[in-house]
């Protein structure tokens, strides 16, 4: 018996294994059930004791040897397949590198930043989740106005109320708080209200809202900043128009509408053949606003208007449905490549 274990050593050390079928050939000859070590086993139970102790020690040898050239050569054939998988295929065509786009949103908002940078406001932000002071009380909301109700409104607690604020307005509010006129600054960012998702509306938006505080700020000065903004934006011929409204937390308002741009103010569907498209709301901010804020409303006046991003950008790139911003379509996306 020694002498097969001893020539099986050999086959084992001269068993040549260069690719998956002789590794195969190799498993099945030493190492299966059927193979000769388990046959060798079987055979050693029926020796005599005096010649176990030999023989065990040169089968173990055999199959610790078998058991290590199975599992060597297994891992240097896999790991040359590894290597034959990653070469590089040079006589493939090159993979362009695609540039990434803009979000037109995010076009949009930087156009009017700049454009009311040149006049000297600045930039503020504020809280997505606000209380209720800010985001009603101080902005002149009576305790039951419909805005304060969850129909309108995502409310995270009650009593006291904290809701994902409806309007940038309540940054109007947190400025005030921290600084004295004279204030000239933007404050932009997401709102949310509870509204049904659809192409004309969505459960939350992007909202810009600027307002001036200073001595002596009136009504004109709110209609010559609108006017140079449209037509900086959309175009030199556009001419604006200012309709009586209500707002809460100014007064006198007015809602703002700006001459169509795709049928120059003659009447298209888009405009709803008036002419005319509403894009901001704007007024003289409310004395009680000021005074809620700790400001001197008989020595200083202010005015504030704010729009939503996404009408801006639909009226600019004539895009008809609003879940366009949000559904992450890159054929829609790499429409918009810069400012």
């Amino acid at each position: 018996m020694l002498e097969k274990i001893h020539t099986y050593l050999s086959e084992v050390d001269k068993f040549g294994i260069t690719n998956h079928q002789e590794l195969e050939k190799f498993r099945l000859h030493f190492l299966a059930k059927k193979g000769v070590i388990t046959e060798l086993f079987d055979a050693f139970k029926t020796l005599p004791s005096d010649q176990k102790k030999i023989v065990g020690q040169e089968l173990n040898k055999l199959k610790q040897a078998a058991e290590e050239k199975f599992k060597h050569a297994q891992t240097t054939l896999e790991n040359l397949n590894h290597q034959q998988h990653e070469k590089v295929d040079v006589s493939l065509p090159d993979i362009p590198d695609t540039t990434g786009s803009i979000h037109p949103l995010h076009i949009t908002q930087q156009r009017i930043i700049e454009i009311f940078e040149r006049i000297g406001f600045n930039l503020s932000e504020g809280p997505e989740i606000e209380d209720d002071w800010h985001n009603f009380t101080a902005l002149n909301f009576p305790p039951n106005h419909p805005a304060r109700d969850m129909q309108d409104t995502f409310f995270i607690e009650k009593n006291p109320d904290i809701a994902l604020r409806t309007h940038t307005s309540s940054v109007q509010i947190q400025v005030l708080e921290k600084q004295s006129p004279p204030v000239r600054t933007l404050a932009l960012g997401r709102v949310y209200r509870n509204e049904a998702i659809s192409a004309r509306s969505n459960c939350f938006f992007h909202q810009i809202e600027g307002f001036y505080i200073d001595q002596q700020v009136s009504f004109k000065d709110l209609k010559q900043t609108l006017y140079y903004f449209a037509k900086e934006l959309l175009g030199k011929e556009t001419q604006i128009r200012l309709r009586p409204s209500y707002f809460p937390f100014t007064e006198p308002s007015a809602e703002m509408d700006v001459s169509c741009n795709l049928c120059s103010g003659k009447g298209c569907n888009v405009c709803k053949y008036t002419g005319w498209l509403e894009i901001a709301g704007s007024g003289m901010i409310h004395p009680n606003v000021l005074r809620n804020c700790k400001i001197d409303s008989d020595r200083f006046s202010g005015f504030a208007f704010g729009m939503g991003i996404e009408r801006i950008t639909m009226m600019l790139y004539q895009i008809h449905d609003l879940r366009l911003f949000v559904e992450n379509d890159i054929r829609f996306l790499r429409q918009f490549k810069s400012f």
